[in-house]
Parts: C-alpha cells; structure tokens; sequence
C-alpha cells in the first residue's frame, strides 16, 4: 500500500495533467474538452461501472482494466463535447458539413452505447492531443500509467462527463511495481 505522501504526490501530477489536457492545442482554438480527476471512492464506483460495463457485454477487458482503476491512487478522466463541431465543412466525420452531422448525430444520441456519436473528426483529434499530453505528463514525473477507453466508458455511464460523446480515463499508480504492465486478458 502506498504511503500517504506518494498518494499526494499522484493527486499532484493528476492535476497537472489536467492542466496539460487544457492547454494542449485545440481546432481553431477552441476548448471543448471536459477533465475531472477521481480518488478514494470515486475510483471504487468508477471500476464497479467499467466490471458492470464487462459482466453486461462479456467484455472480460472492462473487469480487468475495473481492476487496475480499483487499485489505482487516482485517475484522470478526459472526454469532448458531442456537439461541438469545428464548422469547416471538413468532411472528415463522413458528413458533407458539419450542419449534416449534428443532425444525424440526433438520432445517435438515443442509442444505447459506450460512446456518442457522430463527432467531428477534429474534436477527436483534440481529444487525442489532450490525453497524449496528460499521459507525457504522467511520464514526466514517473506516475505509472495507462490509457484506458474503458474507463472513459464507465465515467460516461456513471454521468460523470456530461455532454461528452468520448471519453478516455488515464488511471495512476505509484508503487514498486507497475500495475498496469503485467495483465491478463
């Protein structure tokens, strides 16, 4: 178990990492990032959504990551606004403009799975940025880490990232031993 100075110290680089989600670089510059960080208990409901998430789709890699969020000192959650859309008309969402999508996006909205969509093809790259930042930052300070879109599931689920269609969890360790390397499937 870890000392109460090397949990702190993980809660200090989660907060830093949602610093450098925010500040990542953004489509034409704006923010449509959401970042929460979750500890103690929080992270307990968080791994029962993601196992709940598992046992309900026999999706045996939600329990496992359920584990590892279970046993983590924190994890940092970072998710993008379903409706915000750049407005180029890119066509990279596989619609003609960006009108069209949210449109259709109406319609998605109501289905029931893990992540929400149509989302514009920018955003998700922001997002991208905004976690690979939050994880180099992890890096950084040597925080164990992992990527996890399971999470992210789970949050979304537990109604902890409203408005987002994705969302990706990075939950942190400090240990001896790295708890996100050696994992079954």
């Amino acid at each position: 178990m870890n000392s109460s100075v090397e949990t702190q110290a993980v809660i200090t680089v989660a907060r830093l990492m949602a610093l450098s989600a925010r500040t990542a670089p953004k489509g034409k510059g704006v923010d449509a990032i959401t970042i929460a960080v979750v500890t103690g208990d929080e992270l307990r409901e968080l791994a029962g959504s993601m196992n709940a998430f598992g046992e309900e789709n026999d999706l045996a890699f939600f329990i496992r990551d359920a584990k590892n969020v279970r046993e983590s000192d924190a994890c940092v959650l970072i998710g993008s606004d379903v409706g915000s859309v750049v407005g180029i008309n890119c066509g990279g969402c596989g619609f003609v403009t960006c009108a069209a999508m949210l449109e259709a996006q109406k319609e998605t909205l109501k289905r029931d799975t893990p992540f929400k969509g149509y989302n514009c093809v920018v955003r998700m790259a922001d997002l991208g940025i905004a976690v690979g930042s939050a994880a180099k930052t992890a890096s950084i300070h040597n925080v164990d880490n992992r990527i996890m879109y399971t999470a992210g599931v789970g949050a979304i689920r537990l109604g902890w990232m409203p408005g987002c269609g994705v969302a990706y969890g990075i939950p942190l360790k400090a240990s001896g031993k790295n708890i996100f390397f050696d994992r079954t499937r």
